[in-house]
């Protein structure tokens, strides 16, 4: 597994909780915060994944070797 697979293989695993988290809330006053509230947890956390796994990305895909003239 490398390059950008990862990346939408738990897009589709975030979007799955994301789901379950919508159709799985107990009925309720708040349900529509809680709804909100772990969607949003799960974006986030999605974000911040994968903007930290492309982030490792750049040297591994296409490293730029300089040569120093002295």
């Amino acid at each position: 597994m490398s390059g950008l697979f990862p990346v939408f293989l738990m897009l589709a695993v975030t979007l799955g909780l994301m789901a379950a988290s919508f159709v799985f809330t107990r009925k309720g006053p708040n349900q529509v915060l809680i709804r909100t509230s772990l969607m949003l947890t799960f974006a986030v956390c999605y974000l911040t994944w994968a903007i930290t796994y492309m982030a490792q990305l750049n040297p591994i895909i296409a490293p730029i070797v300089r040569e120093v003239h002295e």
